[in-house]
């Protein structure tokens, strides 16, 4: 591991003047097929467990998933270990692992852990994202692990500090795969904490191993209940046949796995497979979702030599699609996008003489700062391809005309089907969609990995024709007092359009049907105080002189523009987070456009913006 000097200890700091972090959206590694070289890369064990987000602050700590649940009943030891840092507060990413005999981390024993025996897990915590309530995500990572070794405890605690070797990360992956660990994660010296697939974190893997859905299970003439589990993987936004796995199984787990199918049973397949296959295949609704090891994919799409290492609670089975590696000199590179621009010189928006050159590079300038917001979530594009003054259109789902660099979602509709909805987690996927005539991006109120629980509240305060921003102005105070009220911190977002977005985040745990009855009462409530100013009426004919309270961005399938999103609207305004100050004096909606795009960097960035969006809240009683 690197050398360094003993690290030196923080002071005690007093933690009840700190708050508790809100969980921030974690950066993710993408899988390639070598490790790569040159001193400007650290290189890291790749462990073998649940990614976990550990807030500290005010005496307390939470742990929560790589998509914001909260799991600190779970991880309740490691907890415990982390409200008693001598920090005033902190936010740290790291992997919940538990070690076998031989000293290698175990998914399976992390999964029998849960169970049994949950003080035999350990936490390693590789980034500091937060600390005493600074914003760390724009330091070098070298840093911010400097700063990470110095409040993680050298003993008596289950929290451990990461370490890394610079360079020579071939040699390292050699030696861990000779060692029967799982692979490397190649992290850039210098780079900032992006949270979504930047590019800036690579893992490269000794062994294929994923996530797949269990479709089914065949029955054994022997006397365990199960011969195999039958396998599905998303493609293009439906969910395929991927095989059978039919080792890796405990005798207590075939038990526990067929206690947890039964209820799940259905009369029709789940999926097309081969015949031979489905021979007395008992089907499965698609809700569990296995780690499958596995020696490669054949050509018709079925896994050779698989064996089960157990179910992940994490992750949604819409989220699984098959992961494949990307060439390292592809991604590896410091450009924000590598994706072609075609008819640069097109204008775009004609009462300004904007281009789709002009309009593209205001993306790729402000992806870093946009792909926390709009990565990982399922979102709907408004397309002008010959620019905002022909015709533009709504578009959600895909059949694969965009390419690898946009992804696809299967989500159930309400007739039993599923849609390949889209969503995208790099700065390659933003652009495309930018080549392919996208100006607007919307967002739904939930990440792919659980589509089903809402991580925001967003009320979009509409004026009626004639009410200037003043009234929207007030509105949105009235609003955020309101909010805060019942115990909902918010914050405000200029739309680019008329009016203005109060948001409430929220921790992910409420379902869609709680979270539009929650709104809609709420906005009638507002209405009902104050029908002079606010309106909750859908018809148009009874908002006149009035601000509709728009709440039905908070349903299942609903959007709502994206922070950093250019509207299809004279100017290329753009949609902003700002701050409650600045509310009181920005002078309209539609304040930034894309001219502003290094000053929304850097706001982003550094101090002015710092918390912004960010809370840990559910939703109140009503």
């Amino acid at each position: 591991m690197a050398a360094s000097a003993k690290p030196k200890r923080e002071k005690v700091r007093d933690t009840g003047q700190f708050s508790l972090p809100a969980f921030r959206p974690v950066q993710l590694a993408t899988l390639v097929d070598s490790v790569p070289s040159g001193a400007r890369w650290l290189h890291e064990i790749k462990y073998d467990g649940y990614r976990l987000e550990l807030a500290v602050g005010g005496g307390e700590a939470r742990a929560y998933t790589r998509s914001g649940l909260d799991w600190s009943e779970k991880f309740a030891a490691i907890a415990a270990d982390a409200a008693k840092l001598k920090v005033g507060s902190a936010l740290i990413d790291g992997e919940a692992v538990v070690a076998d005999q031989n000293g290698r981390s175990s998914f399976q024993a992390l999964q029998g852990a849960l169970k049994g025996a949950p003080a035999s897990i350990e936490y390693y915590a590789f980034d500091l994202l937060e600390l005493d309530g600074e914003d760390l995500t724009g330091l070098p990572l070298t840093e911010r692990k400097a700063r990470l070794r110095r409040i993680i405890p050298t003993r008596g605690t289950r929290l451990h500090y990461s370490d890394h070797i610079e360079g020579s990360g071939e040699k390292l992956l050699h030696s861990f795969c000779d060692a029967g660990l799982e692979g490397v994660i190649s992290k850039q010296a210098t780079g900032r904490y992006i949270g979504s697939r930047s590019g800036g974190w690579l893992k490269t893997k000794c062994i294929k191993r994923q996530e797949f859905v269990v479709v089914g299970w065949t029955p054994s003439d022997k006397s365990r209940a199960f011969r195999s589990l039958m396998l599905g993987v998303h493609e293009n936004g439906e969910l395929r046949y991927a095989g059978k796995v039919g080792t890796g199984f405990s005798l207590d787990e075939i038990q526990r796995l067929m206690e947890t199918m039964k209820p799940l049973e259905q009369n029709v397949a789940t999926v097309k497979a081969p015949r031979a296959d489905a021979r007395g295949a008992h089907w499965l609704r698609p809700k569990l979702v296995a780690e499958i090891a596995f020696t490669e994919m054949t050509n018709d799409g079925t896994l050779r030599h698989p064996s089960y290492l157990g179910l992940r609670e994490d992750k949604k089975p819409e989220a699984v699609v098959l992961e494949t590696e990307a060439h390292v000199e592809a991604v590896a590179e410091p450009a924000t996008s590598s994706i072609a621009i075609s008819n640069r010189e097109r204008v775009v928006f004609p009462e300004s003489n904007i281009t789709k050159g002009q309009l593209a590079d205001y993306y790729a300038a402000v992806a870093g700062v946009m792909l926390p917001w709009i990565g990982s979530r399922p979102i709907s594009l408004v397309r002008c391809p010959q620019g905002r003054a022909k015709k533009c259109f709504f578009q959600k789902h895909d059949a694969g005309s965009f390419g690898d660099m946009v992804k696809h979602l299967g989500i159930r509709e309400k007739d039993g089907h599923e849609e390949p909805y889209l969503y995208l987690d790099t700065a390659d996927g933003l652009l495309t969609c930018v080549q392919m005539g996208t100006i607007e991006f919307h967002g739904w109120g939930a990440r792919i990995e659980d589509v089903e629980k809402a991580d925001r509240l967003v009320f979009d305060l509409d004026p009626d024709e004639g009410l200037d921003f003043e009234a929207v102005r007030t509105a949105a105070f009235h609003f955020r007092d309101i909010l805060k009220s019942i115990g909902l911190a918010t914050f405000p977002m200029v739309t680019g359009g008329k009016g203005v977005h109060v948001i409430a985040p929220l921790t992910p745990q409420a379902e869609w049907p709680e979270v539009k009855d929650f709104a809609h009462r709420l906005a009638q409530a507002v209405a009902q105080s104050d029908p002079e100013h606010f309106t909750a009426a859908l018809p148009k004919a009874q908002r006149k002189g009035r601000i509709f309270i728009d709440y039905l961005r908070n349903q299942r399938g609903a959007t709502a523009v994206m922070p950093y999103s250019v509207r299809a609207r004279p100017g290329a305004p753009v949609a902003a987070p700002i701050t409650w100050k600045e509310m009181e004096s920005i002078d309209k909606p539609s304040h930034f456009g894309i001219g502003s795009a290094a000053e929304l960097v850097r706001r982003a960035r550094f101090k002015t913006l710092s918390g912004w969006g960010r809370a840990s809240q559910v939703l109140p009683d009503l």
